[in-house]
């Protein structure tokens, strides 16, 4: 079998995998639930008022939400990324898709990426892996993989431990963050450093930052957990083994965020890993984050239909603004700068 078709049927199990196993985390959480808002019971807002609007790498928002980097390569792929481009262009979003290393490899699949049409002004990210930059991947792959998206910024995503528990994964990390650096100042859009459910830590942020990384997505842990997808992939008992040993590694997504921002006050930050609903995204944004990145929620709407995923972004919506309001923030800058959110131990 050849490494594009291997691809693809990798492609096509970490879908059915998400969508019908229980591959959530379970003795490590995303943080978020020990933290709760000090309750405003005479906010003097309206409602219909509150301002969620935003700006990421310069673009406009309507909302501090992001459809975070999920899939492509295949049918069903490619159906559920036109209906999530479809939602965020209706509702204003940011959107990721999944790595495109698939579309190098079989041109023919590029197809399932190519979204821009339907969200011609979204803020758009493609993504990588960074450990392909040690598999003959560099600066050419990633313009074009960027400019089939038209993507407004790539992302690089790190994630040793789903290489180390995939069959056949590639696990040579040595020498990346070089590599990184020269892609952050040859490529013409700037660069996002994203984990894929187990944390980036302060210390790895302030690196990533000294390479020229223009932002960070910390996808820390409480989510989905990538070495549970593989182990169930798994072709031996000793990688099932492994990825039921790492099922719970990583840091939580809200330590990632408020030891990123002790040490990067000002870096464009994306909190994802284990975010399930709007008071999650505020939470997250409280805790100093600019976006608010979920995966699992949109992949599960978006794979029932269009209108379910409208569905979501709307009550998601809501869920931020009436958290907004019952602690008394009209806006996003309010919410980062209120004292409402508090740490329960």
């Amino acid at each position: 079998m050849d490494l594009s078709a291997e691809t693809q049927i990798r492609k096509a199990d970490h879908l059915r995998i998400c969508l019908d196993e229980d591959v959530q985390f379970r003795q490590t959480s995303s943080g978020l639930e020990r933290y709760h808002f000090l309750h405003c019971c005479l906010p003097e807002l309206d409602l219909q008022n509150i301002d969620q609007t935003t700006t990421f790498l310069g673009k406009s928002l309507s909302s501090p939400l992001l459809i975070s980097s999920m899939t492509g390569g295949t049918e069903l792929a490619k159906t559920i990324n036109f209906r999530l481009a479809a939602v965020a262009q209706r509702y204003g979003l940011a959107m990721g898709v999944g790595s495109q290393r698939v579309a190098v490899e079989n041109p023919e699949v590029a197809s399932t990426f190519t979204v821009r049409s339907l969200a011609p002004d979204i803020l758009l990210f493609a993504n990588l892996g960074a450990v392909q930059l040690n598999y003959r991947y560099g600066l050419e792959e990633c313009l074009e993989i960027v400019d089939l998206l038209e993507a407004d910024a790539l992302i690089l995503h790190l994630n040793p431990v789903q290489e180390c528990v995939q069959t056949k994964g590639d696990t040579n990390f040595r020498g990346l963050l070089d590599k990184i650096a020269i892609l952050c100042e040859k490529l013409p859009v700037p660069v996002i450093a994203k984990e894929v459910g187990n944390g980036i830590s302060a210390l790895m942020a302030e690196k990533l930052i000294a390479a020229g990384v223009s932002a960070i997505d910390v996808a820390g842990a409480g989510g989905t957990s990538w070495a549970k997808v593989e182990s169930e992939r798994a072709q031996d008992a000793r990688q099932r083994r492994l990825g039921a040993t790492f099922a719970d590694w990583g840091i939580p997504t809200a330590e990632c965020i408020t030891s990123i921002r002790a040490v990067a006050p000002t870096v464009p930050l994306i909190a994802s890993g284990g975010l399930r609903n709007g008071l999650d995204a505020a939470k997250a944004i409280a805790l100093g984050a600019d976006l608010a990145g979920m995966a699992m929620p949109f992949l599960q709407a978006a794979n029932e239909s269009e209108e379910a995923t409208n569905q979501l972004v709307e009550i998601l919506q809501a869920e931020i603004a009436i958290t907004m309001l019952c602690t008394g923030n009209a806006t996003l800058v309010d919410l980062k700068q209120s004292t409402s959110l508090q740490r329960q131990e």
